[in-house]
């Protein structure tokens, strides 16, 4: 696992195992997600598709570049497909004079083409002038009418759908997607299982809180990126306005320290080799607070072979994290 970037900003993350290599979210410029992917020394390359988690901003900004430039396929739930397509191509309204006014022109426009096209001319020299007149008159009518379409900005080499709760395969990779509680068309987490080396790893952020199936989830992983997003009085008397505040702290929103620490002293079975902390809010959040709310949770647990943890951050990349 290598985390390239966690945080509100941009989101992505490298899971490679075998001969397969998965980018998890692409929340970054295409050129800065191949820049840190260099610097880690990771090959894009490589890279044999993207798998998304949501369709927000941070999770998919880089997507349609990235996909187009190295021709692989996106993974989506198809709802979130949906939801990111209209994100990229949003409908446009308009008014019944708008609509009466536009076809009046269009109207007018076929009207003074079609009396272009057949005007009589008797001049055999004038006839002949008269030709490419026409052939312009009537491609005004046609399909030159027409201002050509843009490029599709949802365009992907390649889609593939797939459904939370059903495990499915790419290459040397098992993944098991899993719901998570976030203002999401269809959020989802992943575990992902290196059949080869019967290691486990799993990505769980952007969840307001940790029902039941995200703990059953990650049990028995080897490395586990657990959101810890801000801690609960900074984000009270932080700079958001109250509507956000609302947002982050309810059950469809992210995951305090006091929310994760709860996570890891109750639920979690102590078994990764690391933790990863990661979604750190750089305005609600100080990375000495998540790291001790969870190192107080793990308690005696931790140790040089197990549990180690570390803070995932927004403006640089982790180093590879190797099993």
């Amino acid at each position: 696992m290598t985390v390239l970037a966690s945080g509100s900003k941009g989101n992505a993350t490298v899971i490679a195992a075998g001969s397969t290599t998965i980018l998890v979210d692409a929340g970054m410029s295409c050129k800065e997600l191949m820049r840190r992917m260099a610097q880690t020394g990771e090959d894009p390359q490589a890279l044999n598709a993207i798998l998304i988690t949501h369709e927000h901003l941070d999770h998919i900004a880089g997507l349609s570049v990235l996909a187009r430039r190295l021709k692989i396929p996106v993974f989506f739930t198809e709802q979130t497909h949906r939801a990111w397509v209209r994100m990229l191509t949003p409908r446009t309204t308009m008014s019944y004079a708008k609509w009466l006014e536009l076809m009046q022109r269009e109207k007018e426009t076929r009207a003074e083409a079609t009396a272009a096209a057949c005007t009589l001319v008797e001049d055999p020299m004038e006839a002949d002038a008269a030709e490419p007149l026409a052939e312009s008159a009537a491609s005004v009518d046609g399909d030159d009418a027409i201002p050509k379409a843009k490029a599709d900005p949802a365009f992907l080499p390649a889609v593939e759908y797939f459904r939370a709760g059903h495990g499915f395969s790419i290459g040397d990779i098992d993944i098991n997607p899993f719901t998570i509680p976030h203002d999401a068309a269809d959020p989802c987490g992943f575990v992902f299982h290196a059949r080869s080396e019967s290691i486990r790893m799993a990505i769980a952020t952007d969840l307001g809180y940790v029902p039941p199936n995200v703990k059953m989830a990650l049990k028995h992983v080897d490395v586990l990126l657990l959101e810890s997003n801000h801690d609960l009085e900074m984000l009270k008397d932080g700079p958001y306005p109250w509507s956000v505040k609302q947002r982050v702290l309810s059950r469809v929103g992210h995951l305090s320290n006091t929310a994760a620490a709860e996570f890891l002293l109750h639920d979690y079975d102590g078994g990764a080799h690391t933790i990863v902390l990661g979604h750190l809010s750089e305005k609600n959040n100080l990375p000495e607070l998540a790291r001790l709310a969870a190192e107080q949770a793990i308690g005696d647990r931790m140790s040089l072979l197990g549990n180690r943890i570390v803070l995932a951050a927004q403006d640089a990349p982790l180093n590879p994290i190797c099993l």
